[in-house]
């Protein structure tokens, strides 16, 4: 009887334990599901840390998760930067920044990003030879458990340097000669993330951004702001449309004006248009004056009182008014309409002019719009950009818009034959005339 209540007590001991091991891998499952969960940039959240990488897309980072650009799903960060995740006992990306210094060619055009109390150094998103080391031996005086990093060179620092974040404290790198300066930024709240972006320096608080002075730290205009509004592709999230259009740091989708000198600028859910008469800008919906549309369209010209809204492989045609008129018949396939096959890029008609000039990739082709059937010729490559987001053509010349900024060309052939850019202009500024 004695062996026989040890083997009982023996056989309860190991289902306890069996039990509890079992409810244990429950609940790490469920907390490594949870951690795992995609994050979503238009709840309000947090970035841990915010970055360009070498051809200047913004990379937001947020736990395991990376978005790239202004719009756009998470993804895991280790799909780019695999090493990251080869070092269990890290935390997240505390911080991140791009390093441009053509003097120093081991760090020139290098991200670093740092963890805990490592940096990991990447070229070309591959991990640097030697890499992760302490950051006290890449940037000696710097501490570990960063808020934020952001590089500053010279002038906008007075020297080359790197300005880290940690609560509220500041410390100015000098890249050249490793020297730190620690500073006092008062009227800057601590950022837990930074990022220097079209030469503007923004401090990263919660969900919310304020624009500031890299030297001084002091934050000029109307701040701290909603990132959701300026960083980021959110429908239906603010009121404030027509401040949030025009200041927005993403890309352009589509932008015209008509012959009456009214401009159209599309951009996701929401459009700009600009009175010609006036100068008066008002922010609104696609869906508001659209509604067949819904929302984003790839690509607008103006021909005849029309636009000619192009979304995917389908022409909306619509008579300009108030409010504008949808076309019986429309939309109807880009193929059929204008004979070349969508999606395509951006499109234009110069003024009293009838020929569309269509972009696609890196291509300009022409439709004739009063010839029947109409069929795209006269194809020609554009060397100067890699991918146009909108193009328009107005008394000014061929406006080219390329992300944030946008380029001035006095004719198409101009576009098409030059071999070097002109001027660089920056939408929210000289476009639609925001203050950064």
């Amino acid at each position: 009887m004695k062996l026989l209540a040890q083997i009982l007590c023996l056989a309860l001991a190991l289902t306890i334990s069996l039990s509890h091991e079992h409810e244990h891998k429950h609940e790490h499952e469920h907390e490594h599901d949870h951690a795992s969960a995609a994050p979503d940039r238009c709840h309000g959240i947090e970035m841990d840390a915010v970055a360009v990488n070498e051809k200047g897309v913004p990379y937001f980072f947020k736990g395991e998760h990376l978005f790239k650009g202004f719009h756009g799903h998470a993804e895991l960060s280790n799909e780019s930067f695999s090493e990251l995740d080869d070092h269990h006992h890290l935390g997240h990306v505390d911080a991140a920044f791009h390093m441009h210094d053509k003097e120093t060619p081991s760090h020139h055009d290098h991200m670093f990003f740092f963890l805990d109390h490592m940096v990991f150094r990447y070229y070309q998103h591959k991990l640097e030879d030697g890499y992760p080391k302490n950051i006290s031996e890449v940037f000696p005086g710097i501490p570990d458990h960063l808020d934020a990093a952001v590089e500053c060179p010279n002038p906008e620092c007075d020297h080359d340097s790197v300005i880290f974040f940690k609560g509220d404290e500041i410390y100015h790198y000098n890249i050249k000669t490793k020297a730190v300066d620690e500073k006092e930024f008062k009227s800057m709240p601590n950022c837990t993330s930074a990022l220097r972006f079209m030469d503007h320096y923004y401090c990263f608080h919660g969900h919310m951004f304020s624009k500031f002075d890299p030297k001084t730290g002091e934050v000029h205009g109307r701040y701290p702001k909603e990132a959701r509004d300026y960083f980021m592709r959110c429908s239906k999230f603010s009121n404030e449309h027509v401040e949030r259009e025009r200041c927005s740091h993403v890309h352009l989708d589509a932008i015209t004006s008509d012959h009456a000198g009214n401009m159209y600028a599309f951009r996701g859910h929401h459009f700009l248009r600009e009175d010609g008469a006036n100068d008066t800008l008002k922010a609104d919906t696609i869906e508001s004056a659209f509604k067949e549309l819904h929302s984003e369209v790839d690509a607008v010209f103006s021909y005849d009182d029309h636009l000619y809204m192009i979304k995917d492989e389908h022409v909306f045609l619509y008579k300009v008014g108030e409010p504008h008129t949808h076309v019986d018949g429309y939309p109807k396939p880009v193929k059929d309409e204008l004979g070349i096959e969508g999606p395509i890029d951006a499109a234009f008609v110069c003024e009293d002019h009838h020929i569309v000039h269509i972009i696609k990739g890196q291509n300009i082709s022409e439709v004739d719009l009063k010839a029947s059937p109409r069929v795209a010729h006269n194809e020609h490559p554009i060397h100067l950009f890699e991918k146009v987001d909108a193009a328009m053509c107005n008394a000014e010349g061929v406006t080219v818009i390329v992300g944030s900024h946008f380029y001035r060309f006095k004719s198409t052939q101009l576009l098409v034959s030059e071999n070097t850019l002109p001027e660089q202009h920056r939408v929210s500024l000289e476009l639609f005339g925001c203050d950064h």
